[in-house]
């Protein structure tokens, strides 16, 4: 609960007390909070078990904490077998080496495998990393008219 107060903060919580209550009435209040968190707890715990008692027993492994958003798509990523077939499915560094294979000229072992070429490369040839841009002969391009746009 407090894991991200540091000893800093803490003497300044404990000179702030002992200057806002005294070092006479510090006691008791230290007492009467620490009850009222007991308390807090308590009734935390048993409306989490009557809760439980209600969901019937098909809920008896629920866990309130896996309604935290970020536990719940945690939880879902990880127990969903689906997910996991994908996941080892996909290998990020085959479709890198693929890539590079692909700039670097080299025809990759998929596109062997698979007997086709890389679009746009002519086989036994490295692809065209040069992009040209067409140029329409004078006759086909359109009038540009800066006023009509």
């Amino acid at each position: 609960m407090f894991n991200d107060i540091g000893a800093l903060e803490l003497v300044t919580i404990v000179v702030l007390a002992i200057l806002i209550f005294g070092p006479d009435k510090l006691p008791k209040v230290i007492q009467d909070v620490s009850g009222v968190i007991r308390k807090i707890r308590a009734f935390s715990d048993s409306a989490k078990q009557d809760i439980r008692s209600e969901l019937g027993p098909e809920f008896k492994d629920f866990e309130f904490e896996d309604l935290n958003p970020k536990n719940f798509i945690r939880k879902q990523l990880t127990e969903n077998e689906d997910l996991k077939e994908i996941r080892s499915s996909f290998d990020l560094r085959k479709e890198l080496n693929e890539v590079t294979d692909a700039v670097n000229g080299k025809e990759s072992d998929a596109a062997e495998a698979a007997g086709g070429t890389l679009p746009g490369a002519t086989p036994g040839a490295g692809p065209d990393m040069v992009k040209k841009p067409a140029t329409p002969a004078q006759e086909q391009r359109s009038r540009y008219d800066a006023d009509a746009t």
